[in-house]
């Protein structure tokens, strides 16, 4: 059985039901009196589509999807209760299909994509405040090694000569391992920082 019928946010919703039955065997022979042979028939369609109205009233349409088994057992629960003042027992009753209107798909999508996208930037916020932090530590860092600099060049007047000679054996390590080959000569590997020191010692001697 197929009934249309609308839910609590006023959406339309197709639902089909599978529903089996038989008659109570105390309440048969009033059954035939007053209902007939085709009883079914004649009871089932209204009453179904009466309980469906009003639990499908009671959910919202995404509620209807989330909460399918409480639907489904308020659905069962409510039929037999109805069926039985009619001496018909349900013995099986159970959703077998639903789908809703074209314009609430598409809203579904929308929302869909809206969350999509509020995640993205959710996402973007957080990686902008991850970079921001991130800056703010490397400034903190870089200034903490020139202000480690500059004192070490005050107390230590050898200190620059170590960090010439650090960068000429940089500069030697990078041209040994390339395919090409470079002549430089003592000025170009900063060597002449050897020449410097003896020159400084001599004048300190002096």
């Amino acid at each position: 059985m197929t009934t249309r019928t609308g839910s609590k946010d006023l959406q339309m919703v197709n639902i089909s039901l599978r529903v089996l039955t038989k008659p109570e065997e105390n309440r048969l022979p009033w059954m035939l009196s007053r209902l007939g042979q085709d009883y079914e028939k004649r009871v089932l369609p209204s009453i179904v589509k009466e309980v469906l109205a009003s639990v499908v009233a009671q959910f919202n349409a995404p509620q209807l999807v989330t909460q399918i088994q409480d639907v489904s057992t308020l659905m069962s629960d409510r039929l037999e209760s109805r069926a039985h003042e009619f001496g018909i027992e349900m013995t099986d009753v159970s959703i077998t299909e639903m789908t809703f209107s074209p314009d609430f798909k598409h809203a579904v999508e929308l929302k869909q994509i809206a969350q999509q996208d509020a995640e993205k930037a959710r996402y973007m916020v957080e990686r902008a405040q991850q970079d921001k932090r991130s800056a703010i530590i490397k400034a903190k860092g870089e200034a903490k090694s020139a202000e480690m600099i500059g004192e070490a060049i005050r107390t230590d007047p050898t200190f620059i000569t170590l960090r010439k000679l650090e960068a000429a054996r940089e500069i030697s390590t990078i041209l040994a391992s390339s395919s090409n080959r470079v002549y430089l000569d003592s000025e170009a590997l900063m060597m002449s920082v050897i020449r410097e020191d003896a020159d400084k010692t001599d004048e300190a001697n002096w």
